[in-house]
């Protein structure tokens, strides 16, 4: 390479630096790496993570930043004299240099300007100095895949200009010097011909016509039997100016002759990049990071909802791009979801990229299998961006895959297409919502950000309506121009939802867009999706949708992965399937278009499955408490084995908001037993989850329901706990009123065990009221039907009680006495939460006379059964009653580590009265240490 007295990086052979003609090692093999990897990039920014992976490969050792500091700061010294800098600039490095200082740039240069030479003979000068840059293989040092992929589009690149160097040394008449070479290449390629071209004419010119003639008719040969094609017009044409020995073959004549020249013409089909695209910059960052790392040849399959964003989002990365791609661009629309429901046939795609590569017509075979197999070979060695936008199927893009590994593809499709995953190592890409601030970010483009913030509530609105969903805010934002006011779009789609979105373009219309992914659906999966419209609560777990649509198990687990892989649902942790708002609003609209028994019946079946759930939970929670008797499941429903207590409280916990919403379906579907049935088997989840509001609202809910109810008991249960509910939310005329009414029809009833229930629950409310005398009286009231019934687990909760509110009036031996015939009971009936409840009075009342110790034991017993129970709600109150002792006893450390966890939970569990009460409690534990 010609140094004339200039630091010059080599990258096409050993990895070094020329000054004034004498090698310069840099140092370190890997040094030297680092050096190429940015010459590669001369005056491009590399990030930190391409040059650790391109120089270490896709396992760098842990002390790979730290070593490329060091590897940087020596080449930034090597580099001091020279016209070459390396420096920092953002997230990567950049090599700062003229281009003709490393030899990469400096051979493509020369490449150009050989072909833009009009002399053949210059051209075969310049041509030649381009090709002496080369001493071997280039980045030899390097074993990475993104060195592979280099070496392998430079190797393309050099065999470009070989043939072409050969071309010109035709024109001027060295035919018997290139013909050697020209043999050797012709054995390795035999189809390619151009050089099939070369050698005829090298042939002919040397006096051998008739070698010329038989070279024609092997390749001929060669190409009816792997292609199924003969050869094109241009070798066509130059055999028979050979065989009628066309004088302007004479080698006196200096125009180039060629055969298969590379077309000017490069394929562009890209559609406009969006005008208005926005974020998504987790997912450019995936494929920029691919393309920098594996160089072109990678395949990713993007997928996700119809108006997501998907084609937008390609084709917004593409435009990028471009100069990554320098042998074109092929776009095809697939209609794999299209308004007239009829899929590109892949052949058809094939025989069109055939025509935008510049296939002349008579030279495409008439076999489907020969066009796909000559559109691969054509594409195989080029660098190319290749789009199969809105595919149906894996089956459909498998004849368009390219040939090689130089090309990128990017596939878009509604379908997860695993297929395409599986069998050719294609990159999942998910496309989901737009986050809310790349929402506002689309607004503002169309809109306007002057527009945007004189309407920020509107605004805000219609970015939480809309959910992300790109489509309907275009859709929305669209018809706010240029003169409707945001404030009614937004109205007209709070109002008429789905329908805000519709429009007489079909492409533009949110219904119709998302009714394409119905097509390809069996019966069976339409249905499941209209009814998923309609389940209870915001998503579904498997045994919910199995009662839902009346399937088997594995049956329904096919049906939800259908739906989840044309991306009408998404298959979240935890085995759920949640459906986006839009799309569930659209589910909605056709499941009214099911009839009548098909829609009720399904939802009878799912919300028995709750209903018979919760009531399994319920029973693993409190087995002591009454129970109440239910109804078969409706038939095809069913209920979810649960093991223990520890799997009902996770279920409950999973399941709490599809259970609210299951009452109200029950309302709504008038089934009104189900209703309060509902309400009593949630109450003790409630109460030890915390859950104070929700237990105040199904109880409400439950007690209209009891009016349509000829059962008695239904209305005092529903009284009674609606009470309580009240008492919990400090609502103590409400309590006191629904209390009193439930006590009273109890008496009415003649229903003793109703009775005692509700002089139970008045006591409570009393107590909370600090009226702990009247409180007393109800309480033993209670203790005495109880004990009349003979009833001993509820019996040794009377107990409970009196002896919370005798402690409370100062009659600690009375509360003593109690505590102990009570815990007898409790443990004789295996009832872990009465005898949590008993340890928690008994450490108030040993702390109340001062001994503080076993106080402080008491209340640890109590606070280990109530997390063993999983009642927050009362470990809590415990976590707060066990920090008075220790305070007593002096510990302020740990009574100020147990007031802060009660002062959390409290926060969490929105009981901000308590929470306040023991900020207080820590402010004067603070001012007394």
């Amino acid at each position: 390479m010609e140094a004339d007295r200039r630091v010059v990086v080599g990258v096409l052979g050993e990895v070094e630096m020329w000054l004034d003609d004498r090698p310069q090692p840099v140092g370190h093999a890997r040094q030297r790496s680092v050096l190429a990897v940015l010459a590669a990039e001369a005056n491009r920014v590399v990030p930190v993570d391409s040059l650790i992976d391109r120089v270490w490969g896709e396992r760098p050792p842990n002390t790979a930043r730290s070593v490329l500091r060091v590897y940087l700061t020596h080449l930034r010294r090597a580099l001091a004299t020279s016209r070459a800098t390396v420096t920092r600039h953002g997230s990567g490095y950049v090599l700062a240099t003229e281009l003709d200082t490393v030899d990469l740039h400096r051979f493509r240069w020369l490449f150009a300007s050989a072909r833009g030479q009009e002399d053949p003979q210059r051209a075969l000068t310049v041509v030649e100095e381009a090709l002496a840059l080369w001493r071997g293989e280039p980045l030899a040092e390097l074993d990475t895949a993104w060195a592979q992929a280099v070496r392998e589009r430079l190797r393309r690149e050099r065999a470009a200009a070989e043939t072409d160097r050969i071309d010109w040394a035709l024109a001027c008449g060295r035919h018997r010097q290139v013909l050697p070479e020209l043999t050797a290449r012709a054995e390795a390629e035999p189809l390619d011909e151009r050089v099939t071209g070369q050698v005829m004419l090298a042939l002919y010119r040397a006096g051998r016509q008739a070698d010329a003639l038989a070279h024609y008719q092997r390749t001929r040969q060669h190409l009816v039997e792997e292609l199924g094609i003969d050869p094109g017009p241009a070798l066509h044409q130059l055999h028979q100016r050979i065989l009628t020995s066309d004088p302007t073959l004479s080698p006196t004549n200096t125009t180039t002759t060629t055969v298969g020249a590379p077309s000017l013409m490069v394929p562009r089909q890209l559609p406009a990049p969006p005008r208005r695209f926005t974020g998504r910059t987790d997912h450019l960052t995936v494929l920029n990071a691919a393309l920098d790392r594996r160089g072109t040849g990678v395949i990713f399959a993007i997928g996700g909802a119809g108006g997501i964003g998907k084609t937008w989002l390609v084709l917004a990365w593409a435009h990028r791009h471009l100069d990554r791609f320098p042998d074109g661009q092929l776009f095809v629309d697939l209609r794999g979801f299209s308004p007239d429901g009829t899929p590109t046939d892949p052949a058809v795609a094939v025989r069109g990229f055939l025509d935008a590569l510049g296939v002349p017509p008579d030279r495409i075979p008439v076999d489907p299998q020969a066009q796909a197999a000559l559109y691969r070979s054509l594409v195989a060695e080029k660098r190319m961006l290749i789009v199969l936008d809105n595919a149906a199927t894996t089956e459909q893009v498998m004849p368009l895959l390219p040939g090689g590994t130089t090309c990128t593809v990017l596939v878009t499709s509604r379908h997860r297409l695993h297929g395409l995953t599986a069998r050719h190592g294609a990159h999942p890409l998910p496309l989901g919502v737009l986050t809310d601030a790349e929402s506002h970010a689309l607004l503002v483009a169309i809109l306007g950000a002057d527009r945007i913030a004189d309407d920020a509530h509107f605004t805000a609105e219609l970015i939480a309506l809309c959910a992300g969903f790109p489509l309907a805010l275009g859709l929305v934002a669209a018809r706010a121009q240029p003169d409707l006011p945001l404030a009614e779009a937004v109205s007209e789609l709070r109002e008429s939802g789905l329908d805000a979105l519709d429009a007489d373009d079909p492409t533009a219309s949110l219904p119709a867009v998302l009714s394409w992914s119905l097509r390809h659906l069996t019966d069976t999966q339409r249905t499941a999706f209209a009814l998923l419209g309609i389940a209870p609560g915001p998503d579904i777990g498997l045994p919910a949708a199995t009662s839902l649509t009346g399937l088997p198990d594995r049956e329904a687990r096919i049906v939800l992965r259908a739906l989840a892989d044309v991306s009408l649902l998404d298959h979240t942790s935890g085995g759920r399937y949640a459906m986006h708002d839009l799309v569930r609003a659209y589910a909605t609209t056709i499941a009214h278009d099911l009839p009548e028994p098909v829609r009720g019946a399904a939802l009878d079946r799912v919300v028995d499955f709750y209903l018979h759930t919760t009531y399994a939970a319920d029973r693993l929670l409190f087995p002591q408490l009454h129970q109440i008797r239910l109804d078969p499941p409706t038939s095809g429903g069913h209920s979810q084995p649960l093991a223990d207590r520890s799997a009902a409280f996770a279920w409950l916990d999973a399941e709490h908001r599809h259970l609210l919403a299951a009452q109200h379906v029950a309302a709504t579907e008038h089934r009104h037993h189900i209703v309060w049935q509902l309400a009593s088997a949630l109450t003790t989840f409630h109460l030890r989850r915390g859950h104070r509001h929700d237990n105040l609202t199904v109880w409400r809910t439950a007690l209209n329901a009891t009016a349509h109810l000829p059962d008695p008991n239904a209305l005092v249960l529903s009284h009674r706990r609606l009470g309580r509910a009240y008492a919990d939310m400090g609502r103590h005329e409400e309590a006191d009123r629904h209390l009193v009414q439930a006590l009273a029809l109890a008496e009415h009833h003649d229903d003793p065990s109703q009775q005692a229930q509700a002089h139970g629950e008045l006591s409570w409310a009393l107590y909370v009221r600090a009226n702990g005398q009247q409180a007393l009286e109800h309480a033993k009231s209670a203790l005495e039907i109880h004990n009349a019934l003979d009833q001993q687990a509820w019996k040794a909760h009377a107990l409970n009680m009196v002896a919370w509110l005798s402690a409370h009036l100062g009659e600690y031996d009375t509360a003593r006495k109690h505590c102990q015939t009570a815990l007898a009971l409790h443990r004789s009936q295996h009832d872990l939460f009465g005898e949590a409840n008993i340890q928690d009075v008994s450490g108030w009342i040993d702390h109340q006379t001062g001994q503080h110790n076993q106080a402080v034991d008491h209340y640890q017993q109590a606070l280990t059964l109530f997390h063993r129970l999983g009642h927050t709600t009362a470990a809590t109150d415990v976590l707060e009653h066990l920090g008075h002792p220790y305070s007593a006893l002096g510990q302020h450390d740990e009574a100020l580590t147990v007031w802060r966890e009660a002062l959390e939970l409290y926060r969490q569990q929105g009981r901000e009265a308590d929470a306040e009460r023991v900020q207080r409690q820590l402010a004067d534990l603070h001012n007394t240490r």
